[in-house]
């Protein structure tokens, strides 16, 4: 279970690594959108009881504020 957890630990690790640095090529904007989509789809979770389309639905109305919110 202890070898289980630690690869679960180091994939995870490698994963947020490789994500960050997708972002370094971004535009303001850009990366608006994707943090709005992120806590959208946080926050419809959080409201629906973890459900799929509250998610969905909350990862995209936040990527829209986030998107207008960071026009220059």
């Amino acid at each position: 279970m202890k070898s289980v957890r630690n690869s679960l630990l180091a994939t995870s690790i490698l994963l947020v690594s490789l994500s960050l640095a997708a972002c370094s090529g971004m535009s303001t904007q850009d990366k608006g959108t994707v943090v709005g989509a992120g806590v959208g789809a946080v926050g419809g979770s959080v409201l629906t009881g973890g459900s799929a389309v509250g998610t969905v639905g909350g990862a995209a109305v936040g990527g829209v504020i986030g998107h207008e919110i960071s026009k220059p």
